[in-house]
């Protein structure tokens, strides 16, 4: 039904089409033609008929169809206008067995980050979870999510807004001394030591929003609030998810692409772990996604932890 409807959108892109032509070209009924560009039009689509066929007029603004339609990834896309938590909804997804889904919303009315802590998703940002089923170890699956936080800078870059990475994932946007954080992300999983079964990568972009309406501790911006307009999402979810599709099938190359954009590298951190604390400067990263930290007694490579920079001692 999707790939049809697909079909019928890419048709009348090209369009004017008449409904006899475009039942001939795709070998369905009429009837089913007219029921496929009503669903469209009740979805946002505008699709003018005139005595030369349907044209397609506009795309909606956001939404299922509007992200599939023109997406060059292998995802479908389930949108919910307002919804818990797109992570949520991706475990329930992988536990039917479903696999190259992405659950996208304009709001999520119970978000988490990391460590548990709380993520405001208000209406106008891009909140979305990606589930897929990558041939890797457990130990590998790291990687994933320094792919997304590349996947999100580099669209950020794109639309015009000077993005960088902090170790491991979160996004964001310096001014001046300060860090004001635009995109979190947060990964789960589930597999044997030698094989994962199923990746969900919450990624949480505060698109067409307030700052003022993202509480917190973390200072938090927006891409509308640094481009001084809104984004336009259909395209940047888009551009995530395909730049994000071409990293996932390229772990290995995930770690130059984080490089190139980290903020992290070459400066003084505290990273805080379970065990220990680890203080000094981050000179790289370690596949499938550790830092490497000089402390003053040696070489610690830490697989995960809350990283904060500081000032350089000369200051």
């Amino acid at each position: 039904m999707q790939e049809t409807r697909h079909r019928v959108l890419d048709a009348l892109a090209n369009g004017p089409v008449s409904g006899p032509t475009l039942a001939e070209q795709l070998d369905i009924s009429r009837s089913a033609i007219w029921k496929h560009v009503e669903a469209l039009r009740d979805e946002g689509f505008e699709i003018e008929s005139g005595d030369d066929g349907y044209v397609l007029d506009s795309v909606p603004e956001f939404g299922e169809a509007a992200v599939e339609y023109g997406l060059d990834a292998p995802f479908s896309v389930e949108y919910h206008d307002s919804i818990p938590s797109t992570n949520a909804r991706a475990r329930d997804l992988a536990a039917e067995g479903a696999s190259d889904v992405v659950v996208l919303a304009d709001e999520q009315t119970g978000g988490r980050g990391r460590l548990d802590r709380e993520w405001s998703s208000p209406s106008g940002g891009i909140w979305l979870s990606a589930l897929f089923r990558p041939d890797v170890p457990m130990a590998h699956a790291p990687v994933f999510t320094l792919a997304a936080a590349v996947a999100v800078t580099r669209a950020a870059r794109e639309a015009g807004v000077d993005a960088g990475i902090k170790w491991p994932n979160d996004v964001l946007v310096r001014r001046g001394d300060e860090e004001r954080k635009l995109v979190g992300i947060l990964t789960e999983m589930e597999g044997e030591a030698d094989r994962v079964s199923w990746v969900v990568v919450g990624i949480g972009i505060n698109a067409n929003v307030d700052p003022e309406d993202l509480p917190g501790d973390a200072r938090p911006t927006s891409l509308q609030a640094e481009r001084g307009d809104p984004v336009d999402r259909r395209a940047f979810t888009q551009r995530v998810l395909e730049e994000f599709d071409a990293l996932r099938r390229d772990p290995d190359g995930v770690l130059d692409a984080w490089r190139e954009y980290a903020t992290t590298l070459g400066r003084r951190v505290r990273v805080e772990t379970p065990s220990r604390t680890v203080e000094g400067e981050a000179v790289d990263v370690q596949f499938p996604g550790a830092l490497v930290v000089e402390t003053g007694t040696g070489t610690e490579v830490v697989s995960a932890g809350d990283c904060e920079h500081l000032r350089p001692l000369s200051e």
